[in-house]
């Protein structure tokens, strides 16, 4: 993410002025928002948290950043919200009603909520309450927790949800602090993407601060039975009672990852860093809410193999957090730096053989995804017009960009690429970028020089083409190498399960095992490793989502019951989606799919039930 220190200093002031322009000239189409108008600078929230009535309700107040002082209409962007009131403060520091319209709800990007100010008003408060369905929140009953005594809420504000649980400037292109006083019902702990304090009782509402900008998307909230454990000395962890230790101990290393990652980028500049376990509804392997990342539980998996995650959420502490993609289009400038830097945290603290093969099992991955994968997603800018932006979530943002990266680094060297990719972040510290602003800094600093072993215009085929380049780099992993041998032996019968001596393999190894295995499996195969090895039944979802993908394909039924608990269990997106997605391939398997998700939906996130409605075809 940033900074070249000091002999890049001339030449990223000379460049700065320009990129600082794009950016304040940005368009979002996903955004109702004015931005050459008037920009959010400061929210405070002061809000209730209402089991009962599965809704957050008080008032936002915003200050305004007055870009035209002779506009008078703040333009917000809302989903399912319902506006009470509006006031303003005058410039003379007076409050009085405002005026305020809320258009048509667009299904795709909520309803623009328009306001009318008499002058340049320093503050704006909205009164509203949200929806029971708001689609960044879910509302879990007592059962759906892993205590089974308390209700649980928790927000999933990327990309554009977090309009349905505040009246905000929704785009990445704003960036604001924030306070908050949140009340809660007795024996329910509140915890936000700001301080977050282990002591507090809430007794007069839990109280919460943001000192740092941060665009709407990380702005996250959760409430129910939760406690904390110190894991590190800026680091707690923060789960369901019944976890906690668990969790500890997962995530015991995470200082380590911390120090690698500032050693590699400079240092964290978030304070605290901060961990939230969800109940298994979570969409997402981890969200990367500044100050408090929210985590799945199913990267306990109790043997630490699977906390490539959490380096990847706090890899967004630098990219993505930090320096931020101006709008959806430019998904990948998050995304793919993130991978790229989690990557490498992971190969500083866990060893280069994880890392490597966490490479080779995402760029394989990848390529799978790449054959079914309309031809213009495949693009890393991608063109979202008149689309949601959930919609640019795919491998590519993630691995077809740190392919990029790494095979930048790769050309240049590692030691002048870290240079750049450090002064990247250093320059661009709280601030919304785009790909051109990439390709100007690194044109600058390394893709211009006239013997430079890749140029600007070699680009193109990464940033803006379907595929991925046939001289793109392969990684190779010597451990992943060794399973393929494997591999093709069982799969030719020249090797039965008892001989594959795969007791001791990692997780890492499991993943390329099956991944290659799910082309070829038939039942009686399976049966033989399920034996010998009880796949089935393991706790790992990243190996058991791959287990039951194979046993779909073979028709495995000893693993149907096992695979109905999954289904219904799991919301974590990339653990269900593509179980989904091959049930939905035959009648009778999707019927069958049918029949679970009735069961399994209630307890999916919104975000979740759109995309398996979709995979099912069923309307709603």
């Amino acid at each position: 993410m940033r900074n070249l220190f000091v002999g890049l200093t001339a030449l990223l002031m000379a460049v700065g002025p320009i990129t600082a322009a794009r950016a304040e000239s940005a368009r979002d189409e996903h955004s109702y928002a004015h931005l050459d108008e008037v920009r959010i600078k400061h929210v405070y929230l002061d809000l209730d948290v209402s089991f009962e009535k599965r809704q957050l309700a008080g008032f936002a107040e915003l200050n305004l950043d007055w870009r035209k002082p002779e506009a008078r209409r703040l333009d917000l962007d809302t989903r399912d919200l319902t506006i009470e009131r509006v006031t303003a403060q005058r410039i003379d520091g007076s409050w009085s009603n405002a005026s305020f319209a809320l258009a048509k709800r667009d299904a795709k990007f909520g309803s623009h909520l328009t306001i009318r100010l008499k002058d340049a008003a320093p503050k704006v408060r909205v009164y509203y309450h949200t929806a029971p369905e708001a689609s960044g929140l879910q509302w879990l009953e007592p059962a759906q927790t892993l205590g089974k005594q308390k209700p649980f809420m928790f927000s999933q504000a990327q990309a554009i949800h977090a309009r349905s649980f505040a009246p905000l400037q929704d785009t990445p292109s704003v960036r604001f602090t924030s306070r908050a006083r949140i009340t809660a019902p007795e024996g329910i702990r509140v915890v936000m993407s700001a301080d977050n304090e282990p002591g507090s009782d809430g007794k007069s509402g839990f109280r919460f601060h943001m000192p740092q900008p941060i665009p709407s998307y990380l702005l996250a909230i959760a409430a129910g039975d939760i406690v904390s454990k110190q894991v590190g000395p800026r680091s707690y962890v923060w789960t369901e009672p019944g976890r906690l230790d668990a969790v500890a101990k997962e995530f015991e290393d995470i200082e380590a990852m911390i120090a690698a990652a500032e050693k590699l980028y400079g240092p964290y500049r978030w304070g605290r860093y901060d961990m939230l376990v969800l109940p298994p509804s979570f969409p997402f392997g981890g969200m990367e809410n500044p100050r408090l990342s929210f985590l799945t539980p199913t990267l306990i998996a109790g043997d630490k193999s699977l906390v490539n995650v959490v380096a990847h959420e706090l890899a967004h502490s630098w990219s993505g957090n930090l320096a931020t993609n101006g709008t959806w289009r430019d998904l990948w400038l998050n995304e793919s730096f993130t991978s790229y830097v989690e990557n490498r945290i992971v190969e500083a603290v866990f060893g280069v053989d994880q890392a490597l093969m966490d490479q080779v099992v995402g760029q394989q991955e990848l390529l799978a995804e790449l054959k079914e994968l309309p031809a213009i997603d495949q693009h890393l800018v991608l063109s979202l017009k008149g689309r949601d932006p959930d919609e640019a979530f795919s491998g590519v943002p993630y691995q077809k960009g740190e392919w990029m990266l790494r095979t930048l680094e790769h050309r240049f060297g590692r030691d002048k690429f870290d240079a750049v990719v450090r002064a990247w972040f250093d320059e661009h510290a709280f601030q919304s970028v785009s790909t051109e602003q990439f390709l100007d800094f690194f044109g600058t600093h390394l893709l211009d020089a006239k013997d430079a072993p890749i140029h600007r215009a070699d680009l193109d085929v990464w940033l803006h083409q379907p595929g991925v380049p046939k001289d793109a780099l392969l990684a190779h992993s010597a451990k992943l190498e060794a399973i393929d041998g494997v591999l093709a032996d069982f799969v030719a019968g020249r090797k039965d399960a008892a001989a594959l001596n795969a007791t001791t393999w990692v997780t890492g190894e499991w993943v390329h095992f099956l991944n290659g295995f799910a082309e070829k499996a038939d039942a009686a195969k399976m049966a033989d490793l399920d034996a010998h090895y009880g796949l089935t039944q393991r706790q790992n979802r990243e190996i058991t989502m791959r287990w039951f993908l194979a046993g779909i394909r073979a028709n495995y039924q000893p693993m149907r019951d096992a695979l109905r608990a999954h289904l219904i269990e799991i919301g974590r997106r990339k653990l269900m989606v593509p179980l989904w997605t091959e049930l939905a391939k035959s009648p009778e398997n999707k019927a069958w799919a049918i029949d679970v998700y009735t069961s399994a939906r209630p307890g999916l996130h919104p975000i979740a039930q759109n995309t398996v409605d979709a995979l099912l075809g069923l309307k709603r």
